[in-house]
């Protein structure tokens, strides 16, 4: 009897060594889906600011197209006054 019960208690014991070392291994999971959650988390910030400096790069470059097309109608604008003024002229005379 007192076999048995011994042979019982180191089976519970083993048992229970292996529960916890299941639990570690759940542990170890969770940590590393932590990390790997991490790291997906540290790629979506430099994406999102290379999303955010391409933006800007973008806008800027529109800004700079329309300030280009702004000073390309001022000189076509110069070009009509001066064409206005040289044909005043011809008529006057």
């Amino acid at each position: 009897m007192g076999e048995r019960q011994s042979t019982c208690l180191r089976e519970r014991e083993r048992e229970r060594e292996r529960e916890r070392e299941r639990e570690r291994e759940r542990e170890r999971e969770r940590e590393r889906e932590r990390e790997r959650e991490r790291e997906r988390e540290r790629e979506r910030e430099y994406r999102d600011g290379i999303e955010r400096r391409t933006r800007w790069e973008r806008e800027r470059e529109r800004e700079r197209e329309r300030e280009r097309e702004r000073e390309r109608e001022r000189e076509r604008e110069r070009e009509r006054e001066r064409e206005r003024k040289s044909s005043g002229k011809g008529e006057r005379e």
